[in-house]
């Protein structure tokens, strides 16, 4: 039979551009649990924990990562971006002002995760069609809103791939 380590270990993660020592965790503590308990970066939500709703969802090395299913000490050496690096300023971003504008959250649980995984697209897309949008949120859940009003913030932000309306 295998043995485990389950000796602590200590590194260094780098979240929204800063550098945090992370001590004394096991090496099984998943990325989630390290931002929301140790680290104390809370905007990151826990929902289902089998990478199903999508509302953990991080950026690692700008790629969308369901973070209730990464170890912590695989995103070592490695640039992580969760809700709270969205806006370098105490302004909102671009993507959480037309989230506002477009009422596109209501309990706000999916929120995070749909913010970083239309991040990753908006970086991705200068062009979009409803459709794409569509696909790309096609792993996060969101019992509130239907999700018209989130497609409707984030094709605000990119010119329409589909042609003129006729």
């Amino acid at each position: 039979m295998a043995e485990f380590n389950t000796k602590s270990m200590s590194y260094v993660l780098r979240v929204n551009g800063r550098e945090y020592p992370v001590t004394d965790v096991e090496p099984r503590m998943l990325l989630a649990d390290i931002l929301r308990d140790t680290l104390r970066l809370t905007g990151t939500h826990l929902g289902c924990e089998h990478g199903v709703c999508g509302a953990c969802t991080v950026l690692v090395d700008e790629r969308p990562v369901r973070s209730c299913l990464m170890l912590g000490v695989q995103a070592r050496g490695r640039n992580i971006e969760t809700v709270e690096g969205i806006s370098d300023t105490d302004s909102l971003s671009p993507l959480q002002e037309a989230f506002w504008e477009h009422h596109a959250l209501q309990c706000g649980f999916c929120t995070p995760g749909v913010l970083m995984t239309a991040q990753h697209f908006l970086k991705t897309h200068e062009r979009a069609t409803r459709q794409q949008v569509r696909e790309a949120l096609s792993g996060n859940l969101c019992r509130c809103t239907g999700y018209q009003p989130i497609v409707d913030a984030i094709l605000s932000l990119v010119e329409d791939a589909s042609g003129p309306t006729p």
